[in-house]
């Protein structure tokens, strides 16, 4: 089993400006393919949870071999969605079928469970918030954004 911390993909590390300064792996394999489209045989929430999350990633960190990841977040994603809807109309408790006793409702644990899988994938995708955080855009790829639009005049 591996110790510490789960490294950071050099993809991320370039895209951030490898801020540690630490040397990158030059052997690393370098997959082909850019992720574009779902699976066909996902659902239609699936789909649209991966079409959202390729629109949303940095251009070229998701590639071909990094699909069944994403696949997993898609599905997971679906499946939470769908969840919340049902807590939303059934609230955190309902009525045990043969006692009528308040008990959790079950959606509550498919929704929780499905976000503990979301943040695994997203972990190792680099969707998180902090890794989105110590991510620098160069200049170039930053589009409009004007580098001196903080300095007041």
């Amino acid at each position: 089993m591996p110790r510490g911390r789960t490294p950071k993909p050099t993809a991320l590390k370039l895209i951030a400006g490898n801020p540690g300064k630490r040397k990158l792996n030059p052997r690393e394999p370098k997959p082909e393919g850019v992720l574009i489209e779902p699976p066909a045989y996902l659902s239609d929430g699936a789909k649209d949870a991966w079409r959202a999350a390729v629109r949303a990633a940095p251009p070229g960190l998701l590639r071909t071999l990094d699909g069944s990841i994403l696949e997993i977040w898609s599905c997971a994603a679906d499946l939470y969605n769908k969840a919340q809807t049902g807590l939303t109309k059934t609230g955190l408790l309902v009525k045990a079928p043969n006692t009528g006793v308040p008990m959790q409702s079950p959606y509550l644990a498919i929704a929780n469970k499905q976000a503990q899988i979301m943040m695994k994938a997203a972990a190792e995708m680099g969707f998180t918030p902090a890794s989105r955080s110590r991510v620098t855009l160069p200049l170039e790829a930053a589009g409009d954004l004007d580098p001196w639009a903080d300095i007041a005049g």
